[in-house]
């Protein structure tokens, strides 16, 4: 992503500044591959809720803060129901009900649906908002 900025000195919207390569990688998912790194030192999983940015943690609401009762995962039931095309409370929803619906056939499915999105590169760009993966959490949204 380059650093261009407006006028007014603004970064532009991630979407104007993603570059080609960017966009490659963002499409092929490349980008998720050191996220391997945290699940060979047990930091992650290859299945659960995924890990968000820290600065969002006060933001979160009780229910919200459940998303934290599993190991985060690379992927996780909100991806496979839309990744970055569902608004932010629905991907807290999605990420509630896997931890409330953890089991082996959940995170099978997960699994194998997760490939199937990668394949098909569904869902990996935003079609609402100025972010061109997903806007920033506000806790409003």
């Amino acid at each position: 992503m380059t650093d261009e900025k407006d006028a007014e000195g603004n970064l532009l919207p991630d979407a104007d500044r993603l570059t080609p390569v960017g966009k490659f990688v963002r499409s092929t998912s490349i980008d998720e591959l050191p996220q391997l790194i945290n699940i060979l030192k047990g930091d992650m999983a290859f299945i659960g809720p995924r890990p968000l940015l820290v600065q969002y943690l006060p933001l979160y609401s009780e229910e919200q803060h459940r998303r934290h009762d599993v190991t985060p995962g690379m992927s996780g039931w909100a991806q496979v129901n839309g990744r970055n095309n569902i608004s932010w409370t629905r991907k807290f929803e999605l990420d509630v009900y896997y931890v409330d619906h953890i089991s082996a056939w959940m995170d099978i499915k997960v699994f194998f649906t997760t490939i199937k999105k990668v394949l098909m590169r569904a869902d990996i760009n935003t079609t609402t908002g100025q972010a061109a993966t997903m806007d920033y959490f506000d806790g409003t949204n």
